[in-house]
Protein backbone atom coordinates (compact mmCIF):
# COMPACT_ATOMS: atom_id res chain seq x y z
CA UNK A 1 0.00 0.00 0.00
CA UNK A 2 1.40 3.67 -1.00
CA UNK A 3 1.77 5.86 1.31
CA UNK A 4 -0.01 9.29 1.28
CA UNK A 5 2.48 12.37 2.00
CA UNK A 6 1.58 14.71 5.14
CA UNK A 7 2.72 17.73 2.44
CA UNK A 8 2.08 18.72 -0.99
CA UNK A 9 2.70 21.49 -2.90
CA UNK A 10 0.42 24.07 -5.05
CA UNK A 11 2.05 22.85 -8.12
CA UNK A 12 1.37 19.54 -7.71
CA UNK A 13 -2.56 18.66 -8.72
CA UNK A 14 -4.96 17.91 -5.69
CA UNK A 15 -4.83 15.25 -3.84
CA UNK A 16 -7.61 12.85 -3.95
CA UNK A 17 -9.32 10.57 -1.45
CA UNK A 18 -11.57 7.96 -1.61
CA UNK A 19 -14.84 7.82 0.49
CA UNK A 20 -16.14 4.77 1.98
CA UNK A 21 -17.98 3.70 -0.97
CA UNK A 22 -14.91 3.64 -3.31
CA UNK A 23 -16.04 7.38 -5.24
CA UNK A 24 -13.30 9.70 -5.77
CA UNK A 25 -13.86 13.42 -5.37
CA UNK A 26 -11.62 16.78 -5.70
CA UNK A 27 -11.65 19.35 -3.47
CA UNK A 28 -13.72 22.69 -4.37
CA UNK A 29 -11.30 24.97 -3.58
CA UNK A 30 -11.94 26.69 -7.21
CA UNK A 31 -15.34 27.37 -6.91
CA UNK A 32 -14.93 28.15 -3.40
CA UNK A 33 -12.67 31.17 -4.37
CA UNK A 34 -15.11 32.08 -7.57
CA UNK A 35 -17.75 32.74 -5.22
CA UNK A 36 -16.58 34.63 -3.05
CA UNK A 37 -14.93 37.10 -5.37
CA UNK A 38 -18.44 37.44 -6.55
CA UNK A 39 -20.07 38.44 -2.72
CA UNK A 40 -17.08 40.81 -2.77
CA UNK A 41 -18.79 42.69 -6.15
CA UNK A 42 -21.90 42.51 -5.43
CA UNK A 43 -21.04 43.96 -1.82
CA UNK A 44 -18.82 46.51 -3.69
CA UNK A 45 -21.95 47.73 -6.31
CA UNK A 46 -24.54 47.99 -3.05
CA UNK A 47 -22.29 50.43 -1.31
CA UNK A 48 -21.58 52.53 -3.95
CA UNK A 49 -25.31 53.10 -4.79
CA UNK A 50 -25.99 53.09 -1.30
CA UNK A 51 -23.39 55.94 -0.17
CA UNK A 52 -23.97 57.76 -3.78
CA UNK A 53 -27.57 58.25 -2.94
CA UNK A 54 -27.01 59.62 0.32
CA UNK A 55 -24.41 61.89 -0.30
CA UNK A 56 -26.80 63.52 -2.80
CA UNK A 57 -28.32 66.78 -1.02
CA UNK A 58 -32.00 66.47 -1.35
CA UNK A 59 -32.70 70.21 -3.10
CA UNK A 60 -30.34 68.45 -6.18
CA UNK A 61 -32.78 65.43 -6.48
CA UNK A 62 -35.52 67.66 -6.87
CA UNK A 63 -33.91 69.83 -8.72
CA UNK A 64 -35.38 68.12 -11.99
CA UNK A 65 -38.67 68.07 -11.03
CA UNK A 66 -38.87 71.89 -11.01
CA UNK A 67 -36.79 72.40 -14.50
CA UNK A 68 -39.17 74.59 -16.41
CA UNK A 69 -41.17 72.45 -19.77
CA UNK A 70 -41.05 74.08 -22.91
CA UNK A 71 -44.53 73.88 -24.06
CA UNK A 72 -46.87 75.62 -26.98
CA UNK A 73 -49.66 77.87 -25.93
CA UNK A 74 -52.64 79.83 -27.35
CA UNK A 75 -54.89 82.84 -26.31
CA UNK A 76 -58.14 82.29 -26.12
CA UNK A 77 -60.40 85.02 -27.67
CA UNK A 78 -63.64 85.89 -28.77
CA UNK A 79 -65.04 85.60 -32.32
CA UNK A 80 -67.61 84.14 -34.50
CA UNK A 81 -68.06 79.91 -34.71
CA UNK A 82 -70.22 77.64 -37.17
CA UNK A 83 -72.35 75.35 -36.23
CA UNK A 84 -72.19 72.32 -38.80
CA UNK A 85 -73.88 69.44 -38.70
CA UNK A 86 -72.02 66.17 -40.44
CA UNK A 87 -73.51 63.57 -42.17
CA UNK A 88 -73.22 60.97 -44.94
CA UNK A 89 -74.37 61.63 -48.35
CA UNK A 90 -74.81 59.99 -52.27
CA UNK A 91 -74.22 62.05 -55.20
CA UNK A 92 -77.63 61.40 -56.53
CA UNK A 93 -78.54 62.81 -60.30
CA UNK A 94 -81.48 64.87 -60.50
CA UNK A 95 -82.25 62.99 -64.17
CA UNK A 96 -80.73 59.37 -64.94
CA UNK A 97 -82.40 58.14 -68.24
CA UNK A 98 -82.34 54.73 -69.87
CA UNK A 99 -82.26 55.24 -73.53
CA UNK A 100 -84.61 52.65 -75.15
CA UNK A 101 -86.47 52.39 -78.59
CA UNK A 102 -89.97 52.60 -78.54
CA UNK A 103 -90.09 51.10 -81.96
CA UNK A 104 -88.40 47.36 -82.87
CA UNK A 105 -85.99 47.34 -85.98
CA UNK A 106 -82.70 47.06 -86.64
CA UNK A 107 -80.24 49.56 -84.58
CA UNK A 108 -78.58 51.50 -88.01
CA UNK A 109 -76.65 54.17 -86.89
CA UNK A 110 -74.62 55.00 -83.39
CA UNK A 111 -74.52 58.75 -83.04
CA UNK A 112 -72.39 58.98 -79.93
CA UNK A 113 -69.27 58.09 -78.20
CA UNK A 114 -69.25 57.01 -74.94
CA UNK A 115 -68.56 59.03 -72.27
CA UNK A 116 -69.46 62.00 -74.21
CA UNK A 117 -71.35 65.17 -72.99
CA UNK A 118 -74.76 65.71 -74.80
CA UNK A 119 -77.34 68.15 -74.63
CA UNK A 120 -81.43 67.87 -74.87
CA UNK A 121 -82.40 66.81 -78.33
CA UNK A 122 -79.00 65.67 -79.88
CA UNK A 123 -78.71 62.76 -82.24
CA UNK A 124 -77.93 59.64 -80.25
CA UNK A 125 -79.43 56.49 -82.64
CA UNK A 126 -80.80 55.99 -85.96
CA UNK A 127 -83.15 52.98 -86.33
CA UNK A 128 -84.02 51.64 -89.84
CA UNK A 129 -86.51 54.24 -91.10
CA UNK A 130 -87.62 52.39 -94.32
CA UNK A 131 -90.41 49.98 -93.07
CA UNK A 132 -91.62 52.85 -91.19
CA UNK A 133 -92.01 55.01 -93.89
CA UNK A 134 -94.13 52.82 -96.22
CA UNK A 135 -96.39 52.51 -93.73
CA UNK A 136 -96.80 56.22 -93.60
CA UNK A 137 -97.48 56.06 -97.51
CA UNK A 138 -99.80 53.34 -97.12
CA UNK A 139 -101.59 54.87 -94.17
CA UNK A 140 -101.53 58.50 -96.75
CA UNK A 141 -102.64 56.33 -99.49
CA UNK A 142 -105.91 54.83 -97.47
CA UNK A 143 -106.84 58.47 -96.44
CA UNK A 144 -106.94 59.81 -99.56
CA UNK A 145 -109.05 57.65 -100.99
CA UNK A 146 -111.75 57.72 -98.22
CA UNK A 147 -111.28 61.07 -98.37
CA UNK A 148 -112.70 60.68 -102.07
CA UNK A 149 -115.17 58.11 -101.07
CA UNK A 150 -116.45 60.68 -98.73
CA UNK A 151 -116.96 63.60 -100.78
CA UNK A 152 -119.09 61.83 -103.63
CA UNK A 153 -121.36 60.55 -100.80
CA UNK A 154 -121.55 64.07 -99.99
CA UNK A 155 -122.37 65.19 -103.11
CA UNK A 156 -125.36 62.30 -103.21
CA UNK A 157 -126.43 63.13 -100.02
CA UNK A 158 -127.23 67.29 -101.16
CA UNK A 159 -128.78 65.54 -104.32
CA UNK A 160 -131.29 63.48 -102.31
CA UNK A 161 -132.38 66.29 -100.25
CA UNK A 162 -133.56 68.12 -103.43
CA UNK A 163 -135.37 65.79 -104.64
CA UNK A 164 -136.90 64.93 -101.65
CA UNK A 165 -138.05 68.34 -101.29
CA UNK A 166 -139.56 67.70 -104.64
CA UNK A 167 -141.34 64.73 -103.69
CA UNK A 168 -139.21 63.00 -106.38
CA UNK A 169 -137.68 59.90 -103.69
CA UNK A 170 -139.03 57.94 -100.86
CA UNK A 171 -137.06 59.95 -97.67
CA UNK A 172 -135.86 56.66 -97.32
CA UNK A 173 -133.02 56.84 -99.89
CA UNK A 174 -131.88 59.83 -98.08
CA UNK A 175 -131.51 58.33 -94.52
CA UNK A 176 -129.73 56.05 -95.92
CA UNK A 177 -127.40 58.09 -97.78
CA UNK A 178 -126.65 60.41 -94.83
CA UNK A 179 -125.70 57.42 -92.87
CA UNK A 180 -122.98 56.22 -95.71
CA UNK A 181 -121.78 59.77 -95.51
CA UNK A 182 -121.27 59.49 -91.86
CA UNK A 183 -119.58 56.47 -92.16
CA UNK A 184 -117.62 57.59 -94.49
CA UNK A 185 -117.00 60.37 -91.94
CA UNK A 186 -115.49 58.02 -89.60
CA UNK A 187 -113.20 56.01 -92.18
CA UNK A 188 -111.46 59.24 -93.09
CA UNK A 189 -111.06 59.84 -89.15
CA UNK A 190 -109.29 56.08 -88.93
CA UNK A 191 -107.28 56.80 -91.56
CA UNK A 192 -105.86 60.14 -90.76
CA UNK A 193 -105.33 58.76 -86.95
CA UNK A 194 -103.09 56.17 -88.66
CA UNK A 195 -101.32 58.48 -90.60
CA UNK A 196 -100.34 60.20 -87.63
CA UNK A 197 -99.41 56.98 -85.85
CA UNK A 198 -97.40 56.03 -89.14
CA UNK A 199 -95.37 60.24 -88.77
CA UNK A 200 -94.79 59.04 -84.95
CA UNK A 201 -93.43 56.11 -86.10
CA UNK A 202 -90.93 57.10 -87.99
CA UNK A 203 -90.00 59.77 -85.45
CA UNK A 204 -89.36 57.38 -83.05
CA UNK A 205 -86.45 55.74 -85.60
CA UNK A 206 -84.45 59.07 -85.21
CA UNK A 207 -83.31 58.53 -81.31
CA UNK A 208 -82.37 62.05 -79.64
CA UNK A 209 -81.17 62.67 -75.57
CA UNK A 210 -84.27 63.43 -73.59
CA UNK A 211 -81.74 65.05 -70.73
CA UNK A 212 -78.11 67.55 -70.70
CA UNK A 213 -75.68 64.98 -69.33
CA UNK A 214 -73.09 62.97 -70.24
CA UNK A 215 -73.74 59.16 -71.99
CA UNK A 216 -72.26 56.33 -70.19
CA UNK A 217 -71.59 52.90 -72.33
CA UNK A 218 -73.39 51.56 -75.44
CA UNK A 219 -75.20 48.81 -74.36
CA UNK A 220 -76.68 47.49 -78.20
CA UNK A 221 -74.09 47.73 -80.99
CA UNK A 222 -74.95 48.81 -84.32
CA UNK A 223 -76.64 46.24 -86.74
CA UNK A 224 -78.65 44.47 -83.67
CA UNK A 225 -82.40 43.86 -84.18
CA UNK A 226 -83.48 46.10 -80.96
CA UNK A 227 -87.50 46.28 -79.46
CA UNK A 228 -88.60 48.30 -76.73
CA UNK A 229 -88.12 45.17 -74.47
CA UNK A 230 -84.57 45.64 -74.63
CA UNK A 231 -83.17 45.55 -70.74
CA UNK A 232 -80.82 47.85 -70.39
CA UNK A 233 -81.94 50.51 -73.14
CA UNK A 234 -79.17 51.84 -75.81
CA UNK A 235 -77.50 53.88 -73.27
CA UNK A 236 -77.82 55.81 -69.99
CA UNK A 237 -77.69 59.60 -69.95
CA UNK A 238 -76.99 61.11 -66.55
CA UNK A 239 -77.58 64.89 -65.78
CA UNK A 240 -74.17 66.78 -64.06
CA UNK A 241 -75.28 69.87 -63.85
CA UNK A 242 -77.28 70.86 -61.77
CA UNK A 243 -76.22 67.97 -59.01
CA UNK A 244 -77.97 66.72 -56.12
CA UNK A 245 -76.76 65.17 -53.12
CA UNK A 246 -79.22 63.11 -50.28
CA UNK A 247 -78.01 62.86 -47.26
CA UNK A 248 -79.39 61.81 -43.76
CA UNK A 249 -79.64 63.80 -40.65
CA UNK A 250 -80.71 62.46 -37.24
CA UNK A 251 -84.24 63.65 -36.11
CA UNK A 252 -83.43 65.32 -33.06
CA UNK A 253 -82.01 68.15 -35.44
CA UNK A 254 -84.49 68.70 -37.42
CA UNK A 255 -86.22 71.56 -35.13
CA UNK A 256 -83.39 73.47 -35.63
CA UNK A 257 -83.25 73.17 -39.06
CA UNK A 258 -86.73 73.87 -39.76
CA UNK A 259 -86.64 76.93 -37.50
CA UNK A 260 -84.01 78.35 -40.20
CA UNK A 261 -85.67 77.64 -43.14
CA UNK A 262 -89.02 78.73 -41.78
CA UNK A 263 -86.96 81.93 -41.11
CA UNK A 264 -85.96 82.26 -44.61
CA UNK A 265 -82.19 81.54 -44.80
CA UNK A 266 -80.68 79.85 -47.16
CA UNK A 267 -78.74 76.50 -45.26
CA UNK A 268 -74.74 76.16 -46.97
CA UNK A 269 -73.69 72.86 -47.55
CA UNK A 270 -69.96 71.40 -48.20
CA UNK A 271 -69.24 68.67 -49.89
CA UNK A 272 -65.55 66.82 -48.49
CA UNK A 273 -64.09 64.06 -50.00
CA UNK A 274 -64.51 60.04 -48.51
CA UNK A 275 -61.32 60.40 -46.94
CA UNK A 276 -62.98 63.73 -45.15
CA UNK A 277 -59.73 66.30 -46.20
CA UNK A 278 -60.63 67.46 -49.31
CA UNK A 279 -63.97 70.11 -49.75
CA UNK A 280 -65.47 68.74 -53.81
CA UNK A 281 -67.78 71.38 -53.88
CA UNK A 282 -70.11 74.26 -51.85
CA UNK A 283 -74.03 73.70 -52.47
CA UNK A 284 -77.42 74.81 -50.91
CA UNK A 285 -79.85 72.66 -48.77
CA UNK A 286 -82.63 72.47 -50.99
CA UNK A 287 -85.49 70.31 -49.54
CA UNK A 288 -86.09 68.44 -46.50
CA UNK A 289 -88.13 64.85 -46.72
CA UNK A 290 -91.70 64.59 -46.03
CA UNK A 291 -91.06 61.44 -42.94
CA UNK A 292 -88.49 60.52 -40.55
CA UNK A 293 -87.38 57.01 -41.36
CA UNK A 294 -88.65 54.90 -38.11
CA UNK A 295 -85.67 52.26 -38.55
CA UNK A 296 -82.95 54.88 -37.83
CA UNK A 297 -84.20 57.72 -36.47
CA UNK A 298 -83.44 59.81 -39.31
CA UNK A 299 -85.08 62.14 -42.35
CA UNK A 300 -83.39 62.48 -45.39
CA UNK A 301 -82.16 66.01 -47.19
CA UNK A 302 -81.35 67.20 -50.27
CA UNK A 303 -79.07 69.47 -51.65
CA UNK A 304 -77.90 71.16 -54.92
CA UNK A 305 -74.62 71.84 -56.39
CA UNK A 306 -73.89 73.54 -59.84
CA UNK A 307 -70.71 70.99 -60.59
CA UNK A 308 -70.22 72.73 -63.57
CA UNK A 309 -66.47 71.40 -63.11
CA UNK A 310 -67.83 68.09 -62.78
CA UNK A 311 -66.29 67.05 -59.40
CA UNK A 312 -69.24 65.39 -58.13
CA UNK A 313 -69.73 61.75 -59.71
CA UNK A 314 -73.33 60.27 -59.55
CA UNK A 315 -73.38 57.45 -56.76
CA UNK A 316 -70.48 59.20 -55.22
CA UNK A 317 -70.15 58.53 -51.58
CA UNK A 318 -68.99 61.79 -49.76
CA UNK A 319 -69.02 63.94 -46.39
CA UNK A 320 -71.47 66.86 -45.70
CA UNK A 321 -71.06 69.40 -43.28
CA UNK A 322 -74.25 70.94 -42.91
CA UNK A 323 -74.22 74.56 -41.93
CA UNK A 324 -76.75 75.98 -39.41
CA UNK A 325 -75.72 78.59 -38.17
CA UNK A 326 -73.22 81.14 -37.14
CA UNK A 327 -72.70 82.10 -32.97
CA UNK A 328 -71.30 85.28 -32.29
CA UNK A 329 -69.22 86.59 -29.05
CA UNK A 330 -67.56 82.90 -28.25
CA UNK A 331 -64.93 82.17 -26.39
CA UNK A 332 -62.82 80.18 -28.63
CA UNK A 333 -59.31 78.18 -28.05
CA UNK A 334 -57.86 75.64 -30.14
CA UNK A 335 -59.20 72.06 -29.85
CA UNK A 336 -55.25 70.73 -29.14
CA UNK A 337 -55.70 72.78 -25.98
CA UNK A 338 -58.54 70.44 -24.56
CA UNK A 339 -57.60 67.40 -22.12
CA UNK A 340 -60.02 64.88 -20.94
CA UNK A 341 -58.97 62.95 -17.47
CA UNK A 342 -59.44 63.08 -13.89
CA UNK A 343 -56.85 65.62 -12.39
CA UNK A 344 -59.04 66.23 -9.39
CA UNK A 345 -60.30 62.56 -8.56
CA UNK A 346 -62.97 62.98 -11.38
CA UNK A 347 -63.43 62.81 -14.72
CA UNK A 348 -63.93 65.49 -16.64
CA UNK A 349 -62.75 68.05 -19.52
CA UNK A 350 -60.22 70.55 -18.53
CA UNK A 351 -57.48 72.92 -20.08
CA UNK A 352 -53.75 73.88 -18.00
CA UNK A 353 -53.97 77.49 -18.01
CA UNK A 354 -51.17 79.43 -17.74
CA UNK A 355 -50.22 81.93 -14.77
CA UNK A 356 -48.69 84.88 -14.71
CA UNK A 357 -45.29 83.33 -12.73
CA UNK A 358 -45.22 80.79 -15.56
CA UNK A 359 -47.16 78.36 -13.93
CA UNK A 360 -50.09 75.74 -14.92
CA UNK A 361 -53.21 75.07 -13.02
CA UNK A 362 -56.06 72.70 -14.11
CA UNK A 363 -58.86 74.24 -15.52
CA UNK A 364 -62.18 72.51 -15.64
CA UNK A 365 -64.36 73.62 -18.94
CA UNK A 366 -67.50 73.01 -20.32
CA UNK A 367 -67.35 72.35 -24.39
CA UNK A 368 -69.44 73.90 -26.96
CA UNK A 369 -69.75 73.79 -30.87
CA UNK A 370 -66.64 72.27 -32.10
CA UNK A 371 -65.60 73.34 -35.73
CA UNK A 372 -62.82 72.05 -37.25
CA UNK A 373 -59.38 73.04 -35.17
CA UNK A 374 -61.38 75.20 -32.96
CA UNK A 375 -63.91 74.71 -30.00
CA UNK A 376 -66.43 77.19 -28.37
CA UNK A 377 -65.86 77.40 -24.55
CA UNK A 378 -69.62 77.45 -22.81
CA UNK A 379 -67.66 78.29 -19.17
CA UNK A 380 -64.35 77.87 -17.41
CA UNK A 381 -62.29 80.57 -19.57
CA UNK A 382 -62.14 84.46 -20.48
CA UNK A 383 -61.28 85.98 -23.24
CA UNK A 384 -57.04 86.64 -23.10
CA UNK A 385 -56.42 83.47 -20.91
CA UNK A 386 -53.49 81.57 -21.94
CA UNK A 387 -54.35 77.35 -22.73
CA UNK A 388 -51.60 74.94 -22.72
CA UNK A 389 -51.59 73.08 -26.97
CA UNK A 390 -48.65 70.93 -26.91
CA UNK A 391 -47.08 69.29 -24.44
CA UNK A 392 -49.95 68.87 -21.36
CA UNK A 393 -49.21 65.18 -21.09
CA UNK A 394 -46.00 66.18 -19.02
CA UNK A 395 -47.82 69.02 -17.11
CA UNK A 396 -49.19 68.65 -13.55
CA UNK A 397 -51.07 71.05 -11.30
CA UNK A 398 -48.46 73.65 -10.52
CA UNK A 399 -46.12 72.78 -12.65
CA UNK A 400 -43.83 75.80 -14.21
CA UNK A 401 -43.71 76.12 -18.07
CA UNK A 402 -41.24 78.14 -20.48
CA UNK A 403 -43.19 79.78 -22.65
CA UNK A 404 -42.19 81.08 -26.37
CA UNK A 405 -40.96 83.87 -26.64
CA UNK A 406 -43.47 85.61 -28.56
CA UNK A 407 -46.28 85.02 -25.79
CA UNK A 408 -47.62 87.72 -23.99
CA UNK A 409 -47.63 87.48 -20.23
CA UNK A 410 -50.57 86.64 -18.57
CA UNK A 411 -53.11 89.28 -16.87
CA UNK A 412 -53.39 87.23 -13.61
CA UNK A 413 -51.71 84.11 -11.77
CA UNK A 414 -53.82 81.24 -11.71
CA UNK A 415 -55.06 80.97 -8.63
CA UNK A 416 -56.56 84.73 -8.99
CA UNK A 417 -58.82 83.66 -11.86
CA UNK A 418 -62.51 83.91 -10.91
CA UNK A 419 -64.17 85.03 -14.35
CA UNK A 420 -66.09 82.15 -16.39
CA UNK A 421 -68.26 82.70 -20.05
CA UNK A 422 -71.47 81.42 -19.48
CA UNK A 423 -72.62 81.61 -23.01
CA UNK A 424 -75.37 79.80 -24.06
CA UNK A 425 -73.96 76.02 -25.20
CA UNK A 426 -74.66 74.55 -28.82
CA UNK A 427 -74.17 71.18 -29.40
CA UNK A 428 -71.93 70.17 -26.44
CA UNK A 429 -68.93 68.36 -26.36
CA UNK A 430 -70.11 66.07 -29.47
CA UNK A 431 -72.22 69.26 -31.46
CA UNK A 432 -71.38 69.76 -34.58
CA UNK A 433 -68.13 68.89 -36.13
CA UNK A 434 -65.83 70.60 -38.92
CA UNK A 435 -64.10 69.40 -41.54
CA UNK A 436 -61.00 67.14 -40.97
CA UNK A 437 -58.99 67.38 -37.65
CA UNK A 438 -62.13 68.24 -36.13
CA UNK A 439 -61.53 65.52 -33.26
CA UNK A 440 -59.87 66.57 -29.82
CA UNK A 441 -57.19 64.64 -29.42
CA UNK A 442 -56.82 61.67 -26.62
CA UNK A 443 -54.98 63.59 -23.99
CA UNK A 444 -54.44 61.43 -21.17
CA UNK A 445 -54.83 62.80 -17.06
CA UNK A 446 -51.83 64.13 -15.96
Amino acid sequence: MNEVPNEFSLSEPLPTWRDPRGLVRRRPLLALIVALILIAIVIAIVWIIHHGANSTPAGQRRAGMNVPMAVAVATASTGAIELKLPALGTVTPLATVTVQSQISGQLQTIGFKEGQLVRAGDFLAQIDPRPYQAALEQAEGNLKRDQALLADASLDEKRYETLVAEDSIASQTLDTQKALVKQDEGTVAADEAAVATAKVNLAYCHIVSPVTGRVGLRQVDQGNYITPALANGIVVVTQLSPMSIIFTIPEDSLPQIQRRVASGATLTVEAWDKPNTTKIADGKLETLDNEIDPTTGTIKLRALFDNKDGALFANQFVNIQLLVDTLQNQIIIPIAAIQHGAPNGVNSTFVYLVGSDSTVSVRPVVLGTVDGERVAISSGLSAGDIVVTQGGDRLRDGATVQLPSNTPAPAAAPGAHKGTHSGRRQGGAAGGSGPPGGGPPGGGPP
